[in-house]
């Protein structure tokens, strides 16, 4: 099935090329080569893919199909459900495997120290341990879809042991929660800030943040919220599409408001569209210019270390400080786990109250 070929490269020394090809009624269907310095070595090549694809023809599997690394994410990328669609960072991880230095290796001749100099040199670019680790979780989805629906060998096994030793020499981790608590003095600063820009502005960013500070709602929560979803006799609303790790789509859940929130709520102006109809939502704005707008009023004010996310954590501290239970916190929050409630709560000790 295969062929060895001694050839003089320019040097003068001799490369000997291993080449394998497979016909069908006449036709090559499948062709592939390498070079290697020694005859051995083009042998040993030889014998190890003629194996390989005498089990992929005994598997039933298509005969002398190689994919890279690239071709591979891209076909995972194509299978992606409009009614379950990926977030954003899910989405920028795997463009980012579809062009990164694996992109055009064989995905069977990947090995686990393949994995391990790969994670390592995104380390060395600048990424963190989190965001390092998320590759070798999206590339183990691609591995298992890839072997599941088109029946390809793929390295699941390397993938596994360079995870374990990544995860134990620390070059990954799983994110680590944040305990940002807004200070008295950032608040009052942050508002000041946003009130002189909002006179010329957009997007009425005092409200919002206040909002978001009495309600722990996300920025992308925040301009989800549409007029005919609030109820203020029961004093709630629904979160249309509320934040799931499986299910995003239909998952409208009932949270409480509190009264601030109320006030803020009769403070926004009824928008009419083009059409001569009425924008359904509250704030209709653009959360990603909410946060670019959050993140420079803090640049400009010399605040470190603060993101818009935070809110959320520091409303839920805040509800706790009040004096409310966690199964009254999570009503607001809609947090559905004590276990995941608490990493967005943190007290400060000198507000437990004494009982």
């Amino acid at each position: 099935m295969g062929t060895i070929t001694a050839r003089r490269r320019a040097d003068g020394s001799t490369g000997y090329t291993a080449q394998i090809r497979l016909k069908r009624d006449g036709k090559v269907v499948h062709s592939e080569a390498e070079t290697f310095s020694s005859r051995a070595l083009a042998k040993e090549w030889l014998s190890r893919r003629e194996a390989a694809l005498e089990g992929q023809r005994a598997r039933g599997e298509p005969v002398g199909r190689r994919v890279t690394l690239g071709e591979l994410v891209a076909w995972y990328e194509q299978r992606e459900r409009a009614d379950q669609p990926w977030g954003r960072s899910k989405r920028a991880d795997l463009a980012r495997l579809k062009a990164g230095s694996l992109k055009d290796r064989k995905v069977e001749d990947l090995s686990r120290p393949d994995f391990i100099a790969y994670v390592e040199t995104r380390r060395a670019a600048g990424a963190g341990p989190a965001t390092a680790g998320n590759d070798i979780i999206w590339l183990r989805s691609v591995f298992k879809a890839a072997a599941a629906v088109l029946g390809v060998p793929v390295p699941l096994a390397a993938l596994d042991e360079a995870a374990e030793y990544l995860r134990s020499a620390r070059v990954v981790a799983k994110s680590r929660s944040r305990d940002r608590r807004l200070t008295a003095d950032e608040e009052k600063r942050i508002l000041e800030h946003l009130s002189k820009r909002d006179r010329r502005g957009e997007i009425p960013m005092t409200d919002i943040v206040q909002f978001a500070l009495l309600t722990t709602r996300r920025q992308e929560e925040i301009t989800r919220l549409q007029w005919a979803d609030l109820n203020r006799d029961k004093g709630t609303a629904l979160l249309r599409d509320a934040k799931h790790p499986r299910q995003k789509i239909g998952n409208h859940r009932t949270f409480r408001m509190p009264a601030g929130a109320w006030e803020i709520i009769d403070r926004q102006p009824r928008i009419t569209l083009e059409d001569g109809t009425e924008d359904p939502r509250v704030f209709p704005f653009n959360p990603k210019s909410i946060g670019a707008a959050f993140t420079r009023a803090v640049r400009f004010l010399g605040i470190n270390d603060l993101h818009f996310h935070d809110l959320r954590h520091e409303a839920t501290s805040r509800l706790f400080e009040r004096g409310y239970s966690i199964q009254e916190v999570a009503q607001f929050s809609l947090h559905e786990s004590w276990a995941t409630l608490k990493r967005y709560t943190h007290l400060k000790p000198e507000n437990v109250p004494e009982r």
